[in-house]
Order: structure tokens, then C-alpha cells, then sequence
């Protein structure tokens, strides 16, 4: 696309930003999410001009796969999941380029093979490249491919040059502090932690980087945000969904490992933390680390509690009745697991004294929405005290982050006419509306990113654990006390009233998205 052609916000930017030439191996190339997400995202980055001159994709799998089926597997994963239409000019300098190799992820004879193929693109190219290492598997096997690719030799491969290795590592990033703590070892007894890039594509979205923009580019907002003008803060990710055929896995896993720990807790960690030193990654991370560790731990228990778990039953879904988590396929019908979690949580520091954070995060609940919410402290009432007349809402900052991503400021004004009534009005902003719709996805920001070695989209690995040592001691409670304390709440609503109640202590509520 010319630059005339770009819509005139974008004209001018730089559209490359000097990747290395790069082979990406692609771990559980057979996966969903490959299918679904990353060969999408290297096309789309293909299409933006966004890739370097060489450029090769090697898929790696358990499953023997001819290279020219696993392009034609390819192919068809762009037709159907790709933003964009398949160009087949433009897939065709990438699929001379893709090939497979497959081998178990526990032997070392199929890692060597990957070595050796690594080793004869380079030859053909005539230069050095960088390899990056995509390991979108199961958890259970992070272990074997991170010591496997020690043992070959591609882990240090270029160790003190710009071309030295990269691996990107997807989430569940452990289960607990303990096991958490093990695959950091695990990883840093092979990697260094500037070669490693714990993902989570939430980070990767537009709205989750347009927070540090709005913060601190921004000086109407920033003298606001501290305990002095803040009210509270609620975060929500809610989706409308059950587990579907995921209940076997989520038996595993539930709401606070599958959304809380991780997803949450980064919007978190963005929005509260205090302003890095600069925009380098490690000192975004150094931020987000002390706002992680300067949370105070969950008062645990059933008297004024700070956190509340509860299971959908059956109700309702834009109008189609849908069947309880007890009577999903593969839950089992004494399941202790949580599909709603709600937690409310005070940070230690200056900045945020006596300033709840209320995070919730639920299956089957009324709509699909991610939404990070600022509410302002109430101006005094001597000029409008609130009658029939007069109705003053909390001032309020919304981050839109997903289905429709954009932001919203919530003012009170005047209703025309002559007398003095007023109401809460809305302001928006939409990416669509001022951007266009056809907006990057996640990982295509994230997958350039881990090529370019840009980190701060990227979790480290002293986050991970700060991050679980407030979750693992609720599990560990959870678990004592079995099917205690589970509350439930129907399918199509906001969630069970017991959330509700944990937020009246402080004489708030719940937004409705």
C-alpha cells in the first residue's frame, strides 16, 4: 500500500522496524492455535511488508507431515482465519520458504534433525540467522523441548551477537508458585532471561498499550490517578461462552488460572503501576513487578471475604437455553472447580492507599467483554444535590479492550432546556471509527515483536511468580475446603450475588458493560 493510499492517521509511520533474518520454528505446528493464530499473524505481518528479505517458517510436530502438506494446512488456515484474503503472491514468497520437521518433544534425535535443518537454510542463504522458537504446546511438555533444544546446541547458538536465540513460551505459564518457580529454573538453566518472551496475547492487543499512552502522554489524566481522586478501580473479563469440549481442561484449570493470574493481573499491573524510567522494557517490567509485590495478601475465609468463586447453572444465551458447568461434557457433577471469581484487592503503596480493585472474570455471563474501569471520587454535593431532577453519576474512565476496542469517558452534563436538569453522558472513542476496522491482531504485534527483541509486551519471569504468590494460597484454601463456600449464579447474568455483596461493604457496585 502507498503511503497516499493509507488512511491519512497512519501516513508517515515507519512500517519496518530492521528484523533480523529470522527462521521460526513453530512447536505443535498441528495445534489449533498455530492454525488459528500465528500462521495468520506471519502472513498478515507478510502483507504489511513487515518481514525480513529471509524469511522461513519450520513447523514441528509429533506427527510426520510432508512439507508440502504442512504449506497446504497453512494455506488453508489463512483462507479461513486470516483478517485478511489469501494473496497468493504474497503467500507464495513464504511457502518456498516453510517447511516441517517432526520428532518427539522428549528426544533429542528429532531436535538434532531441526539443528541440521536449521543449519542447511543458513548454508543455502549464505548468512547467519536468527532462530526463533515458538513452543505452542501443551504445558506438560515446556520442560523436554526447553532441555532438548540446550542439548543441541540451538539455545546459544550466536549467544553474544545479535542473531542469538529466542523463545517465546505461551501461557499457562505453571500452575502454582511451586511449579511456576521450576520452569523458571528449568528455562534459566538453558536460556538467559533476555532470550525468553512469556506471552500473553491480551498485552498484545491495541487498547492493553494504549493504557501507558493515555497515563502518560496525557496530562489531564495523570495529576487524577491516585488515591485522592480515585474511587475504585474494576476490571472485567467476562465471556458468554461455557467450556464447551474444554471441560476436561478446565476441570484443571478454572477461572483464576485460566483468566485471573494471568490476563487480569497484567491489566493490572499496566494500569496502576507507577511511570517507568523510560519506554525500555526492563523498566516497564521493573514497574509492573513492584505493583505486583505490593499487593497485599487475599483475607481469606467467609466473614467479610475479598474473594468469591460460584459455578453457572443453566439459563440463558441470547435466548437459547444452555445446560449448567455440572453437565458439561467432562465436568464432573461434584466439580469443585470455579467458573466465576471475584476478588477484591488493596495495594501497599503511596499511590493507592485505600483504593479497592474489584476483578472479576466469568464464563456464561450476559456478554463478551474485557473492560478496565477508573471511577472518580464524587464532587462535593453543596451546588447539585442529587432529587428528581438531578442525577450525578460517578466520572468515570472505561478501556474498551475487547469485543470493540476504544475507551469512554463518563461526564455528567446538563439536559438542554429551562430548567436545570442533568444526567450522565458518554463519550467514545473507537479504533474503528477513527483507525479503520481492520486493526493487527495480538499476535501479530507479539510475534514481530519477539523477532525484533523488543520485550515489553512480554512477561518476565519474576512477574510470573509474583504474580502466583497471591493466587497459590487461595487455591490451596479452596482446596481445603472443598465444595464450601461455591456460590452459583444463571447463566446470562452478571454473576452470583454474593459478588455483589462483597462490593456493597464499601457502598459500591458492579459497572454494567
Amino acid at each position: 500500500m502507498s503511503q497516499d493510499n493509507r488512511h491519512p492517521f497512519l501516513q508517515g509511520l515507519s512500517k519496518h522496524r530492521g528484523v533480523q533474518p529470522t527462521i521460526i520454528t513453530i512447536f505443535g505446528a498441528s495445534g489449533d492455535l498455530c492454525a488459528r493464530k500465528l500462521v495468520p499473524a506471519i502472513y498478515n505481518l507478510a502483507v504489511d511488508n513487515l518481514l525480513p528479505a529471509d524469511f522461513y517458517l519450520i513447523g514441528f510436530g509429533r506427527k510426520p507431515i510432508p512439507d508440502d502438506e504442512f504449506r497446504e494446512l497453512a494455506s488453508e488456515s489463512i483462507s479461513k482465519f486470516s483478517r485478511r484474503p489469501l494473496n497468493k503472491e504474497i503467500w507464495d514468497r513464504i511457502e518456498k520458504n516453510t517447511y516441517y520437521c517432526s520428532g518427539g518433544y522428549d528426544e533429542e534425535e528429532g531436535f538434532q534433525k531441526l539443528s541440521d535443518k536449521i543449519s542447511s537454510i543458513e548454508k543455502d542463504a549464505g548468512r547467519e540467522m536468527q532462530s526463533v522458537f515458538y513452543v505452542s504446546t501443551p504445558p506438560s511438555v515446556f520442560d523436554p523441548i526447553v532441555k532438548n533444544l540446550g542439548k543441541v546446541g540451538l539455545a546459544t547458538k550466536y549467544q553474544e551477537t545479535d542473531k542469538h536465540t529466542k523463545v517465546v513460551i505461551e501461557k499457562p505459564f505453571g500452575k502454582d508458585l511451586e511449579s511456576a518457580r521450576n520452569l523458571n529454573r528449568a528455562i534459566q538453566g538453558v536460556f538467559q532471561e533476555r532470550q525468553v518472551y512469556r506471552i500473553d496475547h491480551y498485552l498484545g492487543k491495541e487498547t492493553v498499550q494504549d493504557l501507558l499512552v493515555q497515563r502518560f502522554a496525557n496530562s489531564i489524566f495523570e495529576p487524577l490517578w491516585n488515591r485522592n481522586y480515585v474511587d475504585n478501580v474494576q476490571i472485567t473479563v467476562a465471556e458468554s461462552l461455557g467450556v464447551g469440549t474444554r471441560g476436561g481442561y478446565y476441570e484443571q484449570s478454572g477461572a483464576t488460572r485460566d483468566m485471573i493470574q494471568n490476563h487480569t493481573m497484567q491489566l493490572l499491573a499496566l494500569m496502576a503501576m507507577e511511570a517507568p524510567a523510560s519506554l525500555d522494557a526492563e523498566a516497564i517490567r521493573n514497574e509492573k513487578v513492584k505493583l505486583l509485590k505490593a499487593i497485599k495478601p487475599l483475607k481469606l475465609g467467609y466473614e467479610n471475604p475479598e474473594v468469591v468463586r460460584a459455578q453457572y447453572m443453566e439459563g440463558l444465551i441470547d435466548g437459547q437455553k444452555v445446560q449448567g458447568y455440572r453437565d458439561e461434557e467432562g465436568v464432573s457433577g461434584q466439580s469443585e472447580t470455579e467458573t466465576y471469581a471475584a476478588l477484591k484487592l488493596a495495594i501497599n503503596n503511596w499511590r493507592w492507599e485505600g483504593v479497592p480493585f474489584y476483578l472479576r472474570s466469568g464464563k456464561r455471563m450476559a456478554r463478551r467483554v474485557t473492560e478496565i474501569a477508573i471511577q472518580f471520587k464524587r464532587p462535593p454535593s453543596s451546588l447539585f444535590s442529587e432529587n428528581e431532577m438531578i442525577n450525578l453519576a460517578n466520572n468515570s474512565l472505561v478501556f474498551q479492550i475487547q469485543p470493540d476496542e476504544g475507551s469512554t469517558i463518563l461526564l455528567n452534563g446538563k439536559i438542554p432546556g429551562l430548567q436545570t436538569r442533568t444526567q450522565p453522558v458518554k463519550m467514545h472513542f473507537r479504533y474503528s471509527t477513527t483507525f479503520g476496522s481492520n486493526t493487527p491482531e495480538a499476535y501479530e504485534r507479539l510475534v514481530l515483536d519477539a523477532m525484533i527483541g523488543d520485550g515489553t509486551l512480554f512477561i518476565r519471569g519474576d512477574e510470573t511468580e509474583a504474580s502466583w504468590n497471591l493466587i497459590t494460597p487461595l487455591h490451596d484454601f479452596w482446596k481445603s475446603e472443598g465444595q464450601r463456600g461455591i456460590e452459583s449464579y444463571s447463566s446470562g447474568s452478571w454473576g452470583p450475588n454474593a459478588s455483589d455483596r462483597m462490593l456493597w461493604e464499601k457502598n459500591h457496585e458492579w459497572r454494567r458493560p
